[in-house]
């Protein structure tokens, strides 16, 4: 069994494993580290400049995972290859989306039938490249799932180094909760979808346990056995345009379709659970 992702980054870097654990054959596009997805297990494409090697892999392989962003102009993928996968017939084609398509809920609840009313350019482009995708897979019957990804964390994007160097504060505004997954727990929803594909589904990855970021801040830091990262309240707080665009949304995101659907029971629920993971493998 043979699978192309495009954009072999984090998470794909946490499913890899586990397929070429069962024999399958990889291969991962990466921009500039053809290493990083070379470690993982996976055969390095760099894209763009392979076009020609990825239309010949596409009618080859099994399975399909787009893993890349949109831009302003579109999906670079559907830019490229719109084409080429019409033509093809994989067994199985995932969408890496993101949570951020549903807006600020004020804290509230979301699913996946929730309207889609994300904020900002980032979240608009989502829901023109979900839709871009679906219309593709209408159009010539591909087997399409899409996977909305809430927070992500996990070995090397944990906040256990800021809280050990000092840098760690927690910000605090008012009302404000995400939803959050850890990385192994994306690779093995993505590996369940594999295994028994439910054209077109959507799933909403997330943990069972949304919570307001400086209470993850401090977990950590209670863990570590370190004195509490400063509050700092968001209006005064120095954050980069991207990390102050997060708090622009608040809401909670229901997971029982991976659960109900997929049969997945996650590894780590919460972020409790994750954290203390991560700190015993030394993350």
């Amino acid at each position: 069994m043979k699978m192309l992702v495009f954009g072999h980054g984090y998470s794909a870097g946490a499913l890899t494993p586990l397929l070429t654990a069962r024999g399958w054959d990889v291969i991962g596009t990466t921009r500039d580290d053809p290493g990083r997805v070379a470690a993982a297990g996976a055969t390095p494409l760099i894209w763009p400049g392979a076009e020609d090697a990825l239309r010949d892999a596409i009618p080859r392989v099994d399975a399909i995972l787009i893993s890349t962003a949109p831009t302003d102009a579109g999906d670079p993928v559907l830019a490229a290859f719109r084409d080429d996968l019409a033509r093809a017939r994989p067994r199985w084609l995932g969408y890496l989306s993101t949570t951020g398509i549903y807006g600020d809920r004020q804290g509230g609840w979301v699913d996946e039938d929730s309207v889609l009313d994300g904020s900002g350019p980032r979240g608009q482009a989502r829901i023109r490249a979900e839709g871009a995708w679906q219309d593709l897979a209408r159009a010539h019957d591909l087997p399409l799932h899409i996977f909305r990804l809430a927070g992500i964390y996990g070995p090397g994007r944990g906040p256990f180094q800021k809280v050990r160097d000092g840098t760690a504060r927690r910000i605090i505004k008012p009302g404000q909760v995400f939803s959050r997954i850890h990385v192994e727990d994306i690779a093995q929803v993505l590996l369940a979808s594999i295994d028994a594909p439910a054209p077109i589904g959507i799933y909403n990855v997330c943990d069972d346990d949304p919570a307001p970021p400086q209470d993850v801040i401090a977990h950590a830091a209670t863990l570590l056995r370190l004195p509490l990262p400063p509050a700092v309240p968001f209006d005064q707080a120095q954050m980069s345009p991207m990390a102050r665009s997060f708090y622009g949304d608040s809401k909670r995101v229901r997971n029982d379709r991976i659960k109900r659907d997929l049969g997945v029971t996650l590894r780590y629920p919460d972020y409790r659970s994750g954290l203390a993971a991560l700190l015993a493998q030394g993350a």
